[in-house]
């Protein structure tokens, strides 16, 4: 008896929270040794997908947080009164 909870290839989870849980549980389900072959290699798919979903989430989080940070993050040069005498 093959389980099929698996979502539907190319389905765009909702957040980068869902795609991380629904990679979650498709590792734990593929660890047990639960899923027949045919079932194993949809849920590597999937994972790919999730993966890729989430790396690109990941991406466009890294570039909103850089642009905030453009002004506020400088390296530390320190102020001429402040140096030794």
């Amino acid at each position: 008896m093959t389980k099929k909870n698996t979502p539907a290839p190319n389905s765009t989870p909702e957040s980068f929270e869902a795609g991380m849980a629904e990679l979650a549980q498709l590792v734990a389900r593929m660890e047990s040794g639960e899923l027949a072959l045919e079932a194993s290699v949809a849920a590597y798919a999937r994972g790919s997908e999730l993966v890729q979903y989430c790396a690109r989430q990941l991406e466009k989080v890294e570039q909103q947080v850089s642009l905030l940070d453009k002004d506020i993050l400088k390296p530390f040069e320190p102020d001429s009164n402040d140096a030794g005498a």
